[in-house]
């Protein structure tokens, strides 16, 4: 009985003992861990990093949540291995808001906790933020049990996105605020979206961050009419608006297939709009819908060179109130505009910006300091956008060069009205911003990543030195941490 009784007690501290011996032991510099502690297949900036770890020969292990298709390559890559987190339970939301919020956590933090713990060895976690809670405390005391590192990309502020639907002085926001800037003090490497937000994690935290700016994946690009007609007649199966209303055999309502096999456009097509959204609340859908409304109230003036031309509305995304603005959309009699509200697969999406006319943003982000990706995406396929105006957009849209930026919908009507008046006959300003955006074209996000994000890994898993100093990019901070890591090392290289 004493002995069963000592079996029982002794075995599990034997085997924590021989996991943290194992982990501190065997080394794994090429594998690597990327947290999204939501939907990995709308995290395509993740996906992105998933993607180039992979085609550098690091083993990835992708972790988050199941829900919308990650990208093919993502899935078929064989140096990608994706591991899903069971999600909360929707009973969680039904129970009141603080209570539920914090069962909320504490489930995910078990079972992301767990999923991280059973995973092969790595030299590193590398985290989305936000979400901030408990993604980035968990994260670090796996990372202290596994002897690997963590870095953290910051996309934005948990605290700024929390704050949209309690009060930013609610005591949650400010425990979300305090609790995300000692959490990403953390990190031994910080990257972040914007040179914006770069300043602003060093300002008020105190941290020091690379500033990596998203760029347009190989996918994002100009296509022909050929693709743009092989696209219409694919989605026309599933939404009649992309059908010619002739019905007429190798047309669309943009589009057509001559005899000899030649695509063409049709002379009198709509313009095409298109605008991805989440359908949440930093993204201010009643702007683009009341424009839309000017613009179908707009008399159609005889002169082909001033003349409004129809307009198809593709509007994709998921979010909640995608079934509002539906209805809002329904009620109204539309003269000029019509719409389309589809789920585009990772595959279609890139060919439907490579075949509008024009991009609408109305991304305005919750603390101001990132940047919509869905302009990069836009910007990638030499399409021009209408951005509305908020802290950094400058950034990335540059006024009456490779765009417009808007305030409100009474100036994003009339943007609209100047740029499309004549189309498709006249488009001289649309010709224009598609040719000044070739440059940003020419950068793509392998070619940047490898530039800056590879050499911070190969660091982390000494399987190289980067050619340039990662301290003078990262701030003094950064160094003494280095200095301290190397310091250790060369007393482990005299114990031996």
């Amino acid at each position: 009985m004493s002995f069963s009784l000592d079996v029982l007690f002794y075995t599990p501290i034997v085997f924590v003992l021989l996991y943290i011996l194992v982990n501190l032991l065997v080394k794994a510099p090429r594998n690597v861990c990327i947290v999204v502690l939501g939907d990995i297949g709308r995290s395509p900036r993740m996906q992105y990093h998933a993607l180039s770890f992979a085609r550098e020969g690091f083993r990835v292990y992708l972790v988050g949540y199941p829900g919308s298709t990650p990208h093919k390559d993502v899935l078929q890559n064989e140096n990608i291995e994706i591991f899903h987190v069971r999600e909360p339970p929707r009973v969680l939301a039904k129970i009141p808001r603080l209570l539920g919020y914090f069962l909320k956590v504490i489930w995910q933090s078990t079972f992301l906790a767990w999923t991280l713990l059973l995973l092969p060895n790595m030299s590193s976690i590398f985290i989305q933020n936000p979400p901030s809670i408990p993604t980035m405390l968990v994260s670090y005391i796996v990372c202290k049990i596994r002897f690997c590192d963590l870095v953290i990309d910051w996309h934005n502020y948990g605290y700024t996105i929390l704050s949209l639907a309690l009060k930013p002085e609610h005591p949650l926001v400010r425990f979300a605020k305090w609790y995300e800037e000692k959490c990403g003090r953390l990190a031994l490497y910080n990257l972040c979206v914007t040179q914006a937000m770069k300043q602003d994690l060093e300002s008020n935290w105190k941290i020091r961050s690379l500033a990596v700016h998203d760029r347009p994946a190989d996918v994002f690009r100009s296509i022909d009419v050929t693709q743009q007609h092989e696209l219409f007649t694919r989605l026309g199966a599933e939404h009649s608006i992309f059908l010619s209303s002739e019905n007429a055999p190798h047309c669309t309502r943009f589009t057509q297939k001559l005899a000899n096999g030649t695509v063409v456009k049709v002379n009198d097509r709509p313009a095409i709009l298109v605008s991805s959204t989440s359908w949440t609340e930093d993204e201010d859908f009643s702007i683009l819908l009341d424009a839309l409304e000017k613009y179908d109230q707009k008399d159609t003036v005889g002169n082909d060179s001033c003349s409004l031309p129809d307009l198809v509305c593709v509007i994709t995304g998921k979010g909640p109130q995608k079934t509002y603005y539906n209805e809002q959309i329904a009620k109204k009699e539309w003269r000029k505009v019509q719409f389309c509200l589809p789920w585009l697969t990772a595959e279609d999406y890139p060919l439907m910006l490579g075949s509008a006319d024009i991009g609408v943003c109305l991304h305005k982000s919750s603390s101001g300091l990132d940047l919509p990706m869905k302009v990069v995406d836009m910007f990638g396929c030499g399409l021009p956008v209408c951005a509305v105006n908020f802290n950094c957009i400058g950034e990335l849209v540059q006024h009456e060069k490779n765009g417009l930026i808007f305030n409100d919908s009474q100036e994003l009507v009339q943007q609209l009205t100047d740029l499309l008046a004549g189309f498709p006959r006249k488009n001289d300003k649309l010709s224009q911003f598609r040719k000044n955006l070739v440059s940003f074209q020419e950068l793509r996000w392998h070619q940047q990543w490898k530039k800056l994000v590879l050499p911070i890994f190969l660091r982390i898993g000494k399987i190289a030195e980067p050619a340039f100093s990662i301290p003078d990019l990262f701030g003094e901070q950064q160094n003494n941490r280095d200095v301290a890591r190397n310091s250790q090392n060369v007393e482990s290289k005299k114990a031996k």
